[in-house]
C-alpha cells in the first residue's frame, strides 16, 4: 500500500506520542523555532505551515477554519498519523479546537485561540493584521537585515511578544513568509477573523487547556471565553507573555503541554 504525499510543509523532530504545532495567521512554523527542540525531548513533534503560509500552497477553496482544518487533517492522514496532541496559537489554536471537535485531537493546548472576539474586537484585529501586511510588504527587502539584529527583531515582533528581543532570526523572518508573502491573505483574514463563529465546541471530548498571555493586546480575554462552551477545559494565564508566548515562555508551555497530554494518557 502506498501512502499519499504529505500536503503541507513541515518540520519534524523527536520521538514518542505525536504532537502537532499550529501557528497563527501571518506567521509560519518557524514561530515555534525556540519551543520545538524542547518539546522534541518528550514528543514526536510535527510543526506545519498552514495553507498559504510559508512553504505550504494555498487552497483552491475559501480559507475558512473548516477548510484549513480539513487540510491539516488530510496532511495527518497522508503521514499515517491518527489522533494527535495539538498545540496551537491564535488561528492555530482555533484550528486545534476544530480538529478536537472532529475527533482528530487527543488533547489540545490552545493559546489565545481566535473565534470568540466581539465585532469591535474582530474589526480591531483585522485592521491590525491588514496594516501589518501592508507595512511589511513595503519593507520586505529590509526584513533579513532587521531580523539579524536585536533591535530589528524587537521592532518586527513587538506586537506579538512580551520579549521580542529574545527571538531568533528565523522567528522574525516568519513574518515575511507568513504575512508579507502569504498567499490568499485577504481571504484568510476575512474567513478566519471576521466571519468565523465557532460551533459544536460541546462535542469536544479530549482534555483542553486554554492559555492567554497577560500582556496580549491583540486578543486579550479570548481564550477564557471558550470556557463556557468547552466542558472540563482549564484556563492558564501566562505572566510576561504576549499573543505568541512560545517565544516568551517556552518552559512554561512545555509544562502545560505535558500536563495536558498526561490527562489524555500520552506524555
Amino acid at each position: 500500500m502506498t501512502s499519499t504525499p504529505a500536503l503541507l510543509a513541515a518540520d519534524r523532530a523527536g520521538s514518542g506520542a505525536p504532537l502537532l504545532l499550529l501557528h497563527g495567521i501571518g506567521t509560519t512554523r518557524a514561530d515555534f523555532a525556540r519551543l520545538l527542540p524542547r518539546l522534541a525531548e518528550h514528543y514526536d513533534v510535527l510543526a506545519l505551515d498552514l495553507p498559504g503560509h510559508g512553504d505550504s500552497p494555498a487552497l483552491a477553496r475559501r480559507h475558512t477554519v473548516a477548510a484549513l482544518a480539513g487540510a491539516v487533517d488530510a496532511d495527518l492522514e497522508a503521514r499515517g498519523l491518527g489522533p494527535v496532541h495539538v498545540l496551537g496559537n491564535s488561528l492555530g489554536g482555533r484550528i486545534a479546537l476544530e480538529l478536537a471537535r472532529l475527533g482528530r485531537a487527543r488533547s489540545v493546548v490552545a493559546v489565545a485561540p481566535s473565534g470568540m472576539g466581539s465585532p469591535p474586537e474582530r474589526l480591531y484585529q483585522a485592521s491590525a493584521l491588514a496594516t501589518a501586511r501592508l507595512a511589511l510588504s513595503t519593507i520586505r527587502p529590509l526584513m533579513p537585515a532587521l531580523a539579524r539584529r536585536r533591535v530589528g527583531r524587537t521592532a518586527l515582533l513587538a506586537a506579538l511578544r512580551a520579549c521580542p528581543w529574545a527571538a531568533s532570526e528565523e522567528e522574525a523572518l516568519a513574518l515575511r513568509d507568513g504575512l508579507a508573502d502569504a498567499e490568499r491573505f485577504w481571504d484568510t483574514l476575512w474567513w478566519t477573523v471576521f466571519a468565523d463563529l465557532p460551533t459544536g465546541m460541546r462535542e469536544v471530548g479530549c482534555p483542553v487547556t486554554l492559555v492567554q498571555g497577560v500582556l496580549d493586546w491583540i486578543a486579550p480575554g479570548q481564550a477564557a471565553r471558550y470556557l463556557v462552551s468547552l466542558r472540563g477545559a482549564r484556563f492558564e494565564p501566562l505572566l510576561i507573555a504576549g499573543h505568541a508566548p512560545q517565544g516568551d515562555r517556552p518552559a512554561e508551555l512545555v509544562r502545560i503541554v505535558r500536563a495536558t497530554t498526561r490527562k489524555a494518557g500520552g506524555g
